[in-house]
C-alpha cells in the first residue's frame, strides 16, 4: 500500500470500502452465531466485548486491546480460585498448612481468609512448596498472616518456597504491608 500510495489516492472510498465489506463478509465463520450458546461464557464475552469496542470506535485495535484485557482479567479470576489450602494438625500438636497453586494478586485475598487463626495452636508451619509466589502481593499477604499469628501470639513459619519464590519473599518481606 506504501508503495502504490499514489494509486491507492484515486480508487473513490466508496470501493475501497465495498471491498472491505465484501471481505468481511466472506471469510466471516457464519456458523459460529449458531454455537454461540454453547460456547464457555468467558470466549463469549471476550468475543462480544472485542466487537462491540471496534465498533463503538470504529478503531480494530482498540477493539482487539480491550478483548486482550478482558481475556487477562477473566483468566487472573479462573486461576484464582485453584489455590488449595489443606489444614493438618501434626502428631506434635502443630498445624501444618499446605498451600497448592498459583498465588498472585488475584489469589491473596482469599489466601489470608484461609486461616484458622483463632483456633491453631502456637505453632503454625504454612508449607509452600506446592505453590508459586508470582508477584509482590502475595508476599505482603503472608507478612500479613504471619502478621496475624504474631499478634495472637502464635509464631507462623513459611516453608518449601522454590528458588523463584523465595528470591521474591526475600526481597519483599517486611517491606508492603501496613502494620
Amino acid at each position: 500500500v506504501v508503495a502504490l500510495g499514489d494509486i491507492v489516492a484515486v480508487i473513490p472510498m466508496a470501493a475501497l470500502v465495498a471491498v472491505m465489506i465484501f471481505v468481511s463478509i466472506a471469510t466471516f465463520d457464519w456458523h459460529s452465531l449458531q454455537t454461540i450458546h454453547r460456547m464457555p461464557k468467558s470466549e463469549t464475552t471476550v468475543m462480544l466485548s472485542t466487537v462491540a469496542v471496534t465498533l463503538l470506535t470504529h478503531n480494530l485495535a482498540i477493539g482487539v486491546g480491550v478483548g486482550v484485557l478482558v481475556a487477562c482479567v477473566l483468566f487472573a479470576q479462573r486461576i484464582a480460585h485453584l489455590v488449595d489450602v489443606e489444614r493438618v494438625v501434626e502428631a506434635d500438636g502443630s498445624v501444618r498448612y499446605s498451600v497448592t497453586g498459583a498465588l498472585f494478586f488475584a489469589s491473596s485475598n482469599d489466601l489470608y481468609t484461609q486461616f484458622e487463626y483463632a483456633a491453631d495452636p502456637a505453632t503454625v508451619v504454612i508449607d509452600l512448596s506446592g505453590a508459586q509466589v508470582w508477584d509482590a502481593s502475595t508476599v505482603a499477604a503472608l507478612d500479613a498472616i504471619t502478621h496475624k499469628y504474631a499478634t495472637r501470639g502464635k509464631t507462623a513459619t513459611i516453608v518449601g518456597l522454590d528458588p523463584h519464590s523465595f528470591d521474591r519473599f526475600e526481597r519483599h518481606t517486611g517491606q508492603l504491608s501496613a502494620h
